[in-house]
């Protein structure tokens, strides 16, 4: 868990004039480490009409009156908050001292995992008739943090994971979601990031799209919906086309192929008899040519879409953008949600689905 420092400072701007002792008290410094969030929630007397400016080193990095900031670097800094109003201004600057600290550089939670079905489905990672959520969730998190590798599946099945420090956004390329990518061999997977503004460890705050270079096509939907049916038995022809039904939001409907490439269930055998799974659907760039399946990789901004030394498949947290589309300045995150983002398939490599194999944070 990350350590959560709280500053309660009493800010007593009065009605009427601005008096010479209407200062903003503070109990203590801090000391954090670096990469946590430095979290103050400032207690105010006459708030309205108050404007807050918070000051690091001289330099202003909030104008809200909630602080929510991470260190990249240790060190000792001064942070100030000033409080104006009409009738003045009161301040008060506080020492915040930065440790040094040592992280894990990869993933060290698996907060969810549910795949769409596809051909390694059930296998990577092995799965039984036993299994539940929970301990498939388990066995994702297994292999992402013993350096294994997972599947998503079909469209949208995805993964949420998060880390041991908060992944800071600083300039250049900020991380890699490493996959099994190789050139002209993509499997392109929509990125979301997300940061605990909360404070309560888990990925339940806002989540913002990393919109890569698809994403403003005419062909990327966003908010995307397809169903998945089990099936009521298993084909006895190893190549069955239509074997697990799905049908969508925009009246479509279609099969998930099975091939006798892989010949165990597709369709999650933990997951009940139907699911529906959501998000970022992109135009497929796979195509056939000289009689062998090409799938291209995107230009920029998804997770298994380029080899993972290809500095192509690094990703800038700059790019994401909030459910609207606007651009977002982050100041870090700690969760992560990777879902496969076509639908689509061929006859000899079966369909596309995103695989996880890691994670890089590229300024650790």
């Amino acid at each position: 868990m990350k350590r959560i420092l709280f500053l309660f400072l009493s800010v007593a701007l009065l009605a009427g004039c601005y008096k010479d002792d209407d200062t903003i008290e503070s109990e203590s410094d801090f000391v954090i480490d670096k990469m946590q969030w430095l979290r103050i929630f400032p207690e105010a007397k006459n708030t309205e009409g108050v404007a807050y400016q918070w000051l690091l080193d001289g330099e202003e990095i909030s104008g809200e009156k909630d602080l929510l900031h991470v260190f990249a670097e240790a060190g000792t800094y001064q942070l100030e908050l000033k409080a104006t109003t009409s009738m003045g201004e009161s301040s008060h600057t506080v020492t915040v001292t930065v440790n040094e600290k040592t992280y894990v550089n990869g993933i060290a939670k698996v907060h969810e995992y549910v795949p769409a079905p596809g051909q390694f489905i059930n296998a990577v990672p092995a799965a039984t008739t036993d299994d539940t959520p929970e301990t498939m969730r388990q066995k994702a998190e297994a292999a992402l943090t013993g350096g294994s590798m997972i599947c998503l599946g079909g469209f949208g099945g995805y993964v949420v994971f998060g880390f041991d420090h908060t992944i800071v956004n600083r300039a250049g390329n900020d991380f890699t979601i490493l996959g099994n990518a190789f050139i002209e061999s993509a499997e392109p997977g929509v990125i979301m990031v997300s940061y605990d503004a909360n404070g309560n460890g888990l990925p339940d705050d806002e989540w913002f799209e990393i919109a890569g270079s698809e994403y403003h096509k005419s062909t990327t939907v966003r908010n995307y919906e397809i169903t998945y049916y089990k099936p009521e038995a298993e084909p006895s022809n190893p190549n069955e086309p239509n074997y697990i039904r799905w049908t969508d939001n925009r009246e479509q409907t279609g099969y998930l192929s099975k091939n006798p490439y892989h010949t165990q269930t597709y369709y999650p055998l933990w997951m009940g008899d139907r699911y529906t799974l959501k998000g970022t659907f992109m135009e497929a760039l796979i195509y056939v040519q000289s009689g062998n399946w090409v799938s291209p990789a995107c230009d920029w901004g998804y997770a298994d879409n380029w080899p993972n030394t290809d500095v192509r498949a690094q990703i800038d947290l700059d790019w994401a953008v909030d459910k609207n589309g606007n651009p977002v300045k982050l100041k870090g995150i700690d969760f992560v949600r990777v879902h496969t983002g076509n639908r689509a398939e061929s006859d000899v490599t079966g369909e596309i689905s995103t695989e996880v194999a890691g994670f890089t944070d590229l300024n650790l």
